[in-house]
């Protein structure tokens, strides 16, 4: 289960955020994308990769678009009691390196990010490879 991995406390905005105080949070926390959410819902996700370069939003003042105008609706997500194999599924079938994460009933508890994953795959791989070398014979 991925419960070791998710990013709980994080940014979130509603639609009708600004991309200027978007962009600004990510700057402040150092963080690359904030999840979009209603009720506690996830609706949406931006990116800071959204911001720089959907032409929709990027022609107009960044004080006036909005989340709604460049974010990616109905993100993929998965759920905490989902297991790794799960999670890097979805990352490769969606072509995202970032999953909100939900419980059962749908409400936002936090995020996984693809480089989450690859440190915990990092270590797993490295614990395997000392197995085998434990298990090589000396020539």
């Amino acid at each position: 289960m991925i419960d070791d991995l998710i990013i709980e406390g994080i940014e979130t905005a509603g639609p009708s955020a600004t991309i200027e105080s978007l962009a600004m949070r990510m700057e402040q926390a150092g963080i690359g994308s904030i999840v979009i959410e209603e009720g506690m819902k996830p609706v949406g996700i931006v990116t800071d990769r959204d911001i720089a370069l959907r032409g929709d939003a990027r022609d107009r003042d960044p004080s006036e678009a909005t989340a709604a105008d460049v974010m990616t609706p109905d993100p993929a997500v998965v759920t905490n009691d989902a297991g790794l194999l799960d999670v890097t599924r979805v990352m490769r079938d969606r072509a995202v390196r970032r999953l909100p994460v939900v419980d059962d009933a749908g409400t936002l508890i936090g995020i996984i990010t693809l480089d989450d994953c690859l440190r915990v795959l990092g270590r797993e791989l490295d614990n395997l490879t000392q197995v085998v070398e434990a298990e090589t014979p000396a020539y």
